[in-house]
This record gives C-alpha cells, structure tokens and sequence, in this order.
C-alpha cells in the first residue's frame, strides 16, 4: 500500500512539474522560457543594421541577448513575427503593418517610432528639380505603398495632380488628373530603379533601397514630408507589447547613447529622427 501511494504522489508532482515547465516555455519571448533573448526577423534595408550598430550594444548592456533570423523580404518577416517565431521587426511603417494586418488577419503592433529613411528623387542628369521638362521619364516603384510615395512627391513637386476621389493612402498611374510636363512615369521593381537611373531623367527612390544601392546622396534633388504612417516602426504582436524587452527596446531608441551614435552618423541628413525620440 505504501508503494502504491508513494507511485502516485510522484505520478502527481511530476504532472505538475511537466504543467509548470509548459507554462514557462510559453511566456517567454523565444519560446524557451527564455525572456532576455529577443528574436529580430531582419529583412534587407538600412533599419536592421542600426539596430545592430545602435540599439543592440544597450540592450546587452541591460542584460538581454539578440538573436538574428535575416529574411528575403519584409513579408516573410511579418509572417514569422505573426506566427511566433520571432519577437521584433525593425523595418517596416504603421501602414505596411497595417495592410499586412488586414489582410492576414494578424496583430502586429508598434512599439515606438524609429529613425526612417526618406523616399526621394534622384537624377544624374540634372541638379535640379526645376530642371523638369516636356517628356522627361519618372522611373517609380511599383508597389502599392511605396508608389503611393513616389506619388505624394510628385504632386508636393507640382509634377502632377490626381483626381479628387482618388485615395490618398493608394495612388496608382490611373489616380492621374494633370501631367503638365507629359512625363513619362514609369513604374518599375523598386531594386531595379537604381540601376535604370542612368537611362531615366528622375529616379523616385525609397531610403532603404538607395541605401542598399549605396546611391549617392548628392544626386537627391527632394524629399518627400513624411506623414505619420510613413514613419518606420518596431513591431511585435499585441501579446508582448507589454514585456520588459519590448519597454527595454522602446527606451534604447530613446537614450543619449543611440541619440549620440544616431548623430555622429547621420551623414547629409540621410536619418529622419521623429520627435518622439528627441531628448527632452
């Protein structure tokens, strides 16, 4: 009898160790009980790699470890944060997100505002915008958010206008009401614009591409204003926004060392910094 009753006490503790250790390994943030490790999906652009000349140092500094899972494009990042298996995406705007949001049914959200590269023209045959002229050729990206952009600085240009029921958070060519200049606009892959820029007369270019490409800055003739939903984000799901890592990240955007590391490379203004980060 003993030993029976001794079998079932045992039986009895080792389900409740094996419930607590399944309850640990799900609040942690890499899925391992883990919470001073955060996972970032990076996706090729500027805004992982300050994230890990700028932030990471602070966040090691508080004690968290950073893990990289690099991805092909933004999309597939958003995927892997949707599903679990990464906590952090530094690379994308509240609009990208929200799109993604709606049409996936997920529920990323922000964490803070980040410093955002601004989309502007280029050319490198003329040092001006008010070089413009009679069938010149626009070289745009062609994908929704990105083209909404390159249009927005078109019509802040005085290049064109658009139609007054066209939506403003998703211009197409069709959206066009007047062309004074019969410009040839041109929408094409947003990676392959850097390499037409030599054959176009004016280049739209997101920052993080012209980055990429390494274009040169000198040949940026405007920039775009950019509206609050422009400004890139750090991203995670709604049910870690609150975690001490996610506060950690929130606050290492914020502190005089990345204030200071942001400064001392921020070459030609390439960095627009929002004022949410401004020291106060």
């Amino acid at each position: 009898m003993a030993t029976s009753i001794s079998s079932k006490i045992l039986a009895v503790a080792l389900a409740a160790a094996t419930a607590l250790s399944l309850t640990a390994c799900a609040s942690g943030s890499s899925g391992d009980g883990d919470e001073t490790t955060i996972r970032v999906g990076g996706s090729p652009g500027p805004y992982t790699e300050l994230f890990k000349d700028g932030v990471e140092p602070i966040l090691k500094e508080e004690g968290y470890t950073v893990d990289y899972k690099d991805f092909s494009d933004l999309r597939q990042a958003d995927v892997a944060l949707s599903e679990g298996s990464v906590d952090l995406n530094v690379d994308q705007h509240t609009a990208y997100m929200n799109v993604f949001n709606d049409e996936t049914g997920s529920d990323l959200i922000n964490i803070t505002d980040i410093p955002t590269a601004k989309t502007k023209i280029y050319s490198e045959k003329y040092a001006s915008a008010d070089d413009v002229a009679d069938g010149q050729t626009v070289g745009i990206p062609q994908d929704g958010s990105n083209q909404t952009r390159a249009f927005r600085l078109l019509i802040k240009q005085g290049w064109i206008t658009v139609k007054d029921d066209a939506d403003p958070k998703l211009l197409t060519v069709a959206d066009i009401k007047d062309n004074p200049h019969n410009l040839q606009i041109q929408p094409m892959d947003s990676a392959t614009i850097p390499r037409a820029l030599v054959d176009l007369d004016w280049a739209v270019i997101p920052g993080s591409i012209a980055y990429s490409s390494k274009v040169d800055p000198g040949l940026a003739v405007a920039e775009e204003d950019l509206s609050e939903d422009l400004i890139l984000q750090a991203v995670t799901t709604s049910d870690k926004k609150d975690t001490p890592w996610a506060q950690a990240v929130h606050d290492a955007y914020r502190s005089p060392d990345f204030l200071d590391y942001l400064e001392r490379n921020n070459e030609d203004n390439y960095w627009f910094v929002p004022d949410s980060l401004k020291a106060q």
